[in-house]
């Protein structure tokens, strides 16, 4: 679990006996690309960890795949929504690549919880984080251009350039694959 153990390391407050028992509820396995962590219309039922490897999550709207987020290594993924509600969700969670997925069941999260308080601050710094990503996605891709929009996924996270189709990459900036390549050509 050294993976998950270098993650928490940037978290102040954690003990190692916490450290432990959350790894030791983490479920590891390596996914083929195209695996779905999470499918719409089902429940999550996991937090996912990508510990090696990337992921994105889309929905289907009208015929159309529209890309909503990419997870690198390193980060958290699941379909929020539904992890917390246990509402089916709206979205899916796909591997863009072969990768190596820890995950943790919500019964198991909040055991953790209970066994370890000091967790709880972890995890809600993780979810302000990924709020944090949200809404900045959702200003960014409003008030932007094409060329502002593309520019700042290549400061930011150029490994989704790298490891997303163009396809994907249009749809996470909202504009046609004309519009990216335009954009592209002129950088």
């Amino acid at each position: 679990m050294d993976d998950f153990s270098t993650l928490l390391e940037k978290f102040q407050g954690v003990s190692d006996e916490a450290k432990k028992a959350f790894a030791g509820r983490m479920e590891v396995s390596m996914e083929e690309k195209g695996t779905l962590l999470v499918k719409e219309g089902e429940v999550s039922e996991y937090l996912f960890y990508v510990a090696e490897g990337s992921a994105r999550s889309y929905y289907l709207r009208e015929s159309r795949d529209i890309t909503v987020s990419f997870t690198l290594d390193g980060e958290f993924v699941t379909a929020m929504h539904s992890f917390i509600t246990k509402q089916p969700s709206y979205e899916n969670i796909e591997t863009l690549e072969r990768s190596k997925v820890l995950k943790i069941s919500q019964a198991n999260l909040n055991q953790c919880f209970l066994d370890f308080p000091e967790l709880e601050r972890t995890y809600r710094m993780i979810l302000e984080k990924y709020y944090i990503v949200l809404e900045e996605h959702q200003i960014f891709s409003k008030f932007k251009s094409a060329k502002e929009r593309y520019l700042e996924l290549m400061e930011n996270r150029p490994k989704v350039i790298q490891k997303a189709s163009v396809g994907q990459i249009a749809s996470y900036l909202d504009m046609t694959i004309e519009t990216l390549s335009r954009t592209r050509a002129k950088i």
